[in-house]
């Protein structure tokens, strides 16, 4: 095996081709990143003149001037792989000892154990225990928290035509559509100069919610990069105001289009109007109907906070997503999860020290 440098258009049509590829492995992500300080690279294995793995990896200076190597969405690989994840990591982490950096954190888009709808485990289903083992056998340390979700709700596609789909749903969920469509709620897709609109429906739901907002400038950004390559859409909610003269934005959402799957990223709503339009759940019906009308075989709503629990305070999020499947189409999805791996071992103790008394 080989461990080599790629040019960008390399590494794109190997990513494009792997089945678990993530929007967050791609030359887009790279110069999103490279705008924010992040010096990006292409690596990649090839074995009898075959690229058999290959990654996304950014660089920054984070501690005393040492950098973090960070991988988001990958590497894009066979995790079950030892000689392959070995030779892999072996190599980054020199390559990154010797350009200064001091740890190497990764967030694979790769799945550990098959869970059905409710999040348990699949009887007979896929169980990759053995990508979490070679990991740790390098010395990777779990982190509890990560930039991504571990776990994801999914609703699979394949083989189900939209009147399939829209009778799975639970009942309640078909009737706030039908609702929302019988307010006179409309959806279209925002333009770029129109995207402050987008921005104050998120920033006012952040506030109200307690999480952090993007700022515009993300936004606008991920739109220059991937709105002329399909692979992003920022949809908006309306309907006709009181006295029938204008639009009221009611809700907003960003949608990644990328590989095989819909990807339900951002989202806010006017919090006046969500019990009386149930625009929220429009939005979701008229992309799921576009994934399936375009060939996607998932449409995934992204992030749930751990395994379904009703007694957590987020399972209201978990029940909203669960209520547009069935138990044949809907499916938690758990990731490997975020790991991070010592590359200068006396500078990684004492950020940890460091960090410790931050805290």
């Amino acid at each position: 095996m080989n461990f080599v440098t790629l040019e960008k258009e390399d590494f794109r049509k190997f990513a494009d081709k792997c089945q678990n590829k993530s929007f967050y492995q791609t030359p887009e992500i790279a110069e999103l990143r490279e705008s924010n300080g992040w010096t990006p690279y292409y690596f990649g294995v090839e074995e009898n003149e075959k690229l058999i793995a290959a990654s996304l990896v950014v660089a920054k200076p984070a501690f005393l001037g040492k950098s973090i190597y960070y991988i988001p969405g990958g590497p894009l690989m066979d995790f079950e792989n030892t000689k392959l994840v070995n030779f892999f990591f072996k190599n980054l982490k020199n390559f990154a000892k010797s350009h200064n950096g001091y740890l190497l954190h990764i967030e694979p888009y790769y799945e550990l154990i098959e869970r059905d709808r409710d999040g348990e485990p699949k009887e007979n289903g896929f169980n990759h225990k053995k990508a979490e083992k070679n990991l740790k056998n390098l010395g990777f340390k779990h982190l509890r928290q990560s930039d991504e979700p571990k776990y994801s709700f999914v609703l699979e596609l394949k083989g189900h035509t939209q009147e399939q789909l829209f009778t799975d749903m639970k009942r309640n969920t078909r009737n706030h559509i039908r609702k929302a469509e019988k307010m006179g709620v409309k959806i279209r897709e925002l333009k770029r100069e129109e995207l402050s609109i987008f921005k104050k429906i998120t920033e006012s739901t952040s506030e109200r919610r307690h999480f952090q907002d993007k700022p515009l400038s993300y936004y606008e950004k991920m739109y220059d990069l991937f709105h002329d390559r399909g692979e992003v859409k920022f949809m908006l909610a309306e309907a006709k105001a009181e006295n029938n003269e204008s639009l009221t934005p009611l809700s907003a959402a960003m949608f990644m289009t990328y590989g095989d799957e819909v990807i339900y990223l951002f989202s806010g709503s006017d919090e006046k109007y969500m019990k009386e339009y149930n625009a929220q759940y429009l939005i979701q019906w008229h992309m799921i109907k576009f994934a399936a009308e375009n060939g996607f075989k998932t449409y995934n709503f992204y992030g749930i906070q751990g395994l379904p629990d009703r007694n957590s305070k987020d399972y209201g999020i978990y029940d909203f997503k669960k209520g547009f499947t069935s138990i044949e189409t809907g499916r938690v999805v758990e990731l490997l999860g975020a790991y991070e791996l010592p590359v200068n071992q006396l500078f990684y103790q004492m950020h940890q020290i460091i960090a410790k008394i931050r805290r």
